[in-house]
């Protein structure tokens, strides 16, 4: 417990520190977010708002996860997976940051091109998995081989998580904020399960996400960028699947999910009918259009994430 809590407060410390002069270096050098035309209008004050925040969260996260996880002689081979596709996923969002910045426009990556990354690196933690555990997915003292579709489902675990939180960071704060619980839910579940390597991670990224808050509450100062989200996002979906607890991730992470689904909604009702079921999509933006302040939607969305990492691990202790 006592390098559970070493993880919180010095990620949290990192991330506080590396945010001052990162944020004057992208000021300084004009590097600012290209707000979507499709994006409310009340977006348009956001132009200009420094972006790839993502570098000092992860870089808080590795920093504070090596340091604490030699501290308690866990620095194995599933650490290491951990750190590595982290590393690879903030940099596939780095790239389509970047591009949007050079293009000076919000069109990164194309969504094929982006995928196609996020897959590949999502083979490097469903293999290791597939080798470490088997073909076995589990759900409390419940069991279940799912043979050569294991790495299958950890591949879209990863994947999954990793667009979820993209499409949840649309609002100052909001990312963090939702993915706090569910890093919680996670680091307790993998904790009493026996696999301190991650709970020691999540604790890390429940620092470096209260830390950068501090930057990213409204009004914000800086944005995460698809550097921090697509990484964050593929790293909740890491953790899960070496945490063991793939299954309920679906639960703990729900605030993501109901974000993704949204937009899935609305993309299939418009194509067979023609209609929105929503104003705009992702979700949150049809609560703002609705007339919904953006620190309403913030505070609501953050406790529904809440309830719903108790309730997973609540499951967890039932079953």
């Amino acid at each position: 417990m006592i390098m559970i809590a070493v993880a919180v407060l010095l990620s949290m410390v990192l991330c506080l520190l590396l945010g001052v002069p990162y944020i004057d270096f992208l000021k300084k050098k004009t590097i600012g977010q290209y707000v979507l035309d499709l994006a409310p209008e009340a977006h348009a004050k956001k132009q200009g708002t420094p972006t790839t925040g993502g570098v000092f969260i992860i870089l808080a996260i590795i920093i504070s996860s090596i340091i604490t996880l030699l501290m308690a002689e866990k620095m194995d081979t599933s650490a290491w997976i951990i750190i590595i596709t982290l590393f690879f996923m903030a940099l596939a969002g780095f790239q389509d940051d970047y591009l949007k910045i050079k293009g000076h426009e919000n069109k990164g990556l194309s969504p094929r091109g982006k995928l196609l990354r996020q897959i590949l690196i999502a083979l490097i933690p469903a293999f290791f998995a597939m080798q470490s555990y088997g073909t076995v997915v589990t759900f409390g003292q419940y069991y279940f081989d799912i043979g050569i579709f294991y790495p299958v489902l950890a591949v879209f675990v990863v994947t999954g998580a990793s667009n979820a939180y993209n499409l949840t960071d649309g609002l100052d704060g909001l990312a963090a904020s939702v993915g706090i619980p569910a890093f919680l839910a996670c680091g307790i579940i993998s904790y009493l399960g026996g696999h301190q390597v991650v709970a020691i991670v999540c604790a890390a990224v429940i620092g470096a996400s209260i830390g950068f808050l501090k930057y990213n509450k409204p009004k914000a100062q800086v944005f995460m960028g698809d550097t921090g989200s697509l990484a964050l996002g593929g790293l909740l979906g890491t953790l899960a699947i070496l945490g063991r607890c793939e299954l309920l991730l679906a639960i703990f992470g729900g605030m993501f999910v109901i974000e993704a689904l949204s937009v899935i909604l609305q993309v299939t009702s418009f194509k067979l009918t023609g209609k929105r079921i929503f104003k705009m999509s992702p979700i949150h933006h049809h609560f703002e259009l609705s007339g919904h302040s953006e620190i309403r939607i913030v505070k609501e969305f953050t406790l529904v994430s809440f309830i719903l990492s108790v309730i997973a691990v609540v499951l967890y202790l039932i079953f």
